[in-house]
């Protein structure tokens, strides 16, 4: 298993950091803490983020050449991850349709749907939600209720979705809904469904840290047209699982290069605050360095892995368990060791090299619930990789 990259994933990088330096004004923390924005100006900071990402051509790279791709692989992919999260540039608004919906589309998707969709996506012009966990299905996803039922040639739908990330600014939302009532896996099918549109009510949820990036959509007969049907009707199961286990590769160096970010705010603001000289503060820093470059390494593992033509497996449960629980770990340590100073760091807007630990500390409690929470993740090892027997 080789572990390094090639000269020419070597060359990529550069390229990719040069262009980050050029094109990216200042750092996405900055903006946030600007007072002359608010929710909906942050949207169009990152909408025109993406849409110079899709003009150089860094958007769905690993897509073919037709859709807007470069047939790239996941190695460039997570360079380019990696490289964006270093240098604190905005996410994308449509990061949901560009990792979960455009690969859907490519592969089970019809030719008319991708010619729809799929340019309107990456140019941003028509922003994506997804339209998956439920009040009562988040990580028992094959538990949802919400139902599809046919309408002539067309469907309606009906019942409730929650953390709907992005959905205040989405034009059209992803939906899984239940086509039959009683087959558990069989039964559910994936629609596309516009959001402007009478039986689609969508509202925002308040989060802790004082945002409301997520919300909630409820349908109340809200129309799908038959040819916005993605796959055959009972395929929905099998095209979002399709699609979830390819999520994580793109994300296997990025999360360290952006808590490398946060480990030097944290270094230097000890220091800074004149905290150094705490008996513990040395294993505290150290144990913090060490297990970011655990976890480098083990998505370096991870890319290896697929560039030998294996598909990723549930091993990638311990990538997220990782990475969440590190983040809170990190967040921990840096409110701890830093003191009442850990809350004042976000005082200067200007300031590009402060982190804003407090907000990053009340973040960091959600890592370990979305994306499939970590009591899931262990049952996943438990069963498929440990091979651990069923508790009776």
């Amino acid at each position: 298993m080789d572990l390094h990259f090639t000269p020419e994933q070597i060359a990529f990088r550069d390229e990719v950091r040069a262009w980050i330096a050029e094109n990216l004004e200042r750092p996405f923390s900055l903006e946030k803490r600007d007072p002359k924005h608010d929710a909906d100006s942050l949207v169009e900071v990152r909408r025109a983020w993406q849409k110079k990402l899709h003009a150089a051509g860094y958007l769905g790279m690993g897509w073919p050449a037709e859709w807007g791709g470069r047939g790239a692989s996941e190695a460039d992919e997570a360079l380019l991850q990696a490289e964006l999260a270093a240098a604190d540039a905005p996410q994308v608004p449509n990061f949901l349709g560009i990792s979960l919906l455009g690969p859907a589309l490519i592969h089970h998707g019809s030719e008319e749907q991708r010619r729809r969709f799929i340019p309107k996506m990456l140019a941003c012009d028509e922003i994506w939600c997804q339209g998956f966990s439920e009040p009562g299905a988040g990580s028992d996803l094959a538990s949802l209720r919400t139902r599809a039922e046919r309408d002539g040639s067309d469907w309606r739908i009906t019942g409730q979705k929650v953390w709907t990330t992005f959905g205040l600014w989405s034009d059209w939302i992803f939906v899984l809904a239940r086509t039959d009532m009683d087959d558990r896996y069989g039964g559910i099918s994936f629609f596309l469904v516009p959001i402007d549109q009478p039986g689609v009510e969508m509202r925002g949820l308040k989060q802790i840290t004082g945002e409301s990036e997520f919300g909630e959509v409820f349908f109340d007969g809200a129309l799908a047209k038959g040819d916005h049907l993605v796959g055959q009707v009972g395929e929905g199961w099998r095209i979002a699982m399709t699609v979830l286990s390819y999520e994580r590769g793109a994300a296997s160096i990025m999360y360290p290069a952006q808590f490398d970010t946060q480990l030097d705010g944290l270094i230097r603001g000890v220091h800074e605050a004149g905290r150094a000289e705490r008996d513990d503060v040395e294993e505290k820093l150290g144990r913090l360095v060490v297990e970011n470059e655990v976890m480098r390494g083990n998505g370096l593992r991870t890319l290896a892995d697929l560039a030998a033509g294996n598909a990723p497996g549930p091993e990638s449960s311990i990538e997220k368990i990782f990475w969440s629980e590190y983040h809170q770990r990190l967040t921990d340590s840096a409110l701890d060791l830093l003191g009442p100073q850990g809350q004042l760091v976000a005082s200067s807007p200007s300031a590009r090299d402060e982190v804003d630990w407090a907000y990053e500390y009340l973040w960091s409690r959600a890592g370990s619930i979305y994306s499939g929470s970590n009591e899931i993740q262990r049952n996943i090892i438990a069963k498929r990789v440990l091979r651990l027997p069923s508790g009776k």
